[in-house]
């Protein structure tokens, strides 16, 4: 009788035993997934207001995929010297966390440098890449990267961006790099780079750090033939961070929304900001495949204080007016989805964004 007893004790014990072992395995995966670091994708449409996204929308036949966001908030863009920002300054509000004057990049007011977003990650192990529809070393993306008084400082961009840790980048600008005052050749010194000539190379490539010009100059319009689509391009960068071990910050931008609003080109707008909105579409596709990703959408401030004024609502064909050819100071939106995206509703300063990303550095 006693067996008997023992027996079951013995068995109850043993499977308490084993259920209590499973429990703490599975709490240990839970607990070392929750330790898992986060992916940034900050994605900006420079120039983009509600009324290019409203316009875009009805052209794109009503729809978007802005409309998979939960989350949504508004930023104020003002620089530190002006209600009108440009895009250096708000690059560097969103990169960094300051206001600085216009046409500052990567420092304040007073001319003192901070580390980008981009930056601090690098020193935390993380991958990082950029991919714009303007040269890389246009306002936006170098705020991610470089620290100079003012925007038109190229060539000391280039510079800057040839000694940064960036691992992979597509965008235009080659001759900042190659035909210089300082008659170097950024490429030739850039030991640790492979440069590609094509999206198929760029794809092939195994190097650890991989750049792409995809125009000597500014790219040019999508309407002009530029290749590769922003959301094509996109998806093969996303492949590339997606395949190491670390994590990874990426920015993309949107750069020609802008410029079809300092043309006032409603066509120009309009189509560039549809091609950003596949790239949205890619990107979203990512943070469901990949929920330790942080997708923030947005813009840098408005370009040409455009409004819809009339359209045909069987066709959805907006029609619209510019009333600038320079900025507003408009607040513009902020979609968000994934790790951490509940912070961006609201309405907030744009250094916020920088703050609002960082909670995800680990």
């Amino acid at each position: 009788m006693r067996l008997f007893f023992f027996t079951i004790y013995f068995t109850f014990y043993s499977l308490n035993l084993c259920f209590s072992q499973s429990i703490k395995l599975e709490m240990q995966k839970l607990k070392k997934e929750n330790k898992k670091s986060t992916n940034i994708i900050l994605m900006i449409a420079d120039g983009a207001g509600l009324s290019q996204i409203t316009a875009a929308i009805y052209k794109n036949g009503n729809k978007s995929n802005l409309e998979n966001f939960e989350v949504v908030g508004l930023q104020k863009t003002h620089s530190a010297n002006s209600l009108i920002t440009d895009s250096a300054a708000s690059g560097t509000a969103m990169a960094c966390g300051t206001k600085t004057l216009n046409g500052a990049i990567g420092v304040d007011a007073k001319n003192r440098s901070y580390e980008s977003i981009l930056k601090i990650c690098e020193k935390k192990g993380y991958n990082s890449g950029m991919i714009v529809t303007s040269s890389i070393v246009h306002a936006t993306p170098a705020s991610f990267y470089a620290n100079v008084p003012s925007r038109a400082e190229y060539q000391e961009i280039a510079y800057q961006l040839s000694k940064s840790e960036v691992d992979f980048f597509i965008g235009g600008g080659e001759k900042h790099f190659i035909k210089r005052n300082d008659n170097k050749n950024l490429v030739n010194e850039m030991k640790d780079w492979e440069f590609v000539s094509n999206l198929d190379q760029f794809n092939s490539s195994t190097s650890q750090k991989v750049g792409y010009f995809i125009s000597y100059e500014e790219p040019p319009s999508l309407i002009e033939g530029r290749k590769p689509l922003l959301d094509i391009g996109l998806n093969s960068i996303l492949k590339k961070l997606n395949s190491r071990d670390e994590p990874f910050f990426l920015l993309v931008e949107g750069s020609q929304v802008d410029w079809g609003g300092h043309d006032n080109d409603f066509e120009f707008v309009t189509s560039e900001y549809i091609e950003f909105d596949r790239a949205i579409g890619v990107a979203l596709k990512f943070v469901d495949e990949n929920p330790n990703t942080l997708l923030v959408v947005t813009a840098d401030h408005e370009t040409g204080g455009l409004g819809i004024t009339s359209g045909n609502i069987r066709k959805f064909n907006p029609r619209a007016r510019f009333s600038t050819k320079g900025h507003t100071a408009t607040m513009v939106p902020v979609f968000s989805k994934g790790v951490g995206s509940s912070e961006f509703s609201g309405i907030y300063d744009n250094t916020e964004i920088f703050y609002k990303m960082m909670l995800q550095v680990k």
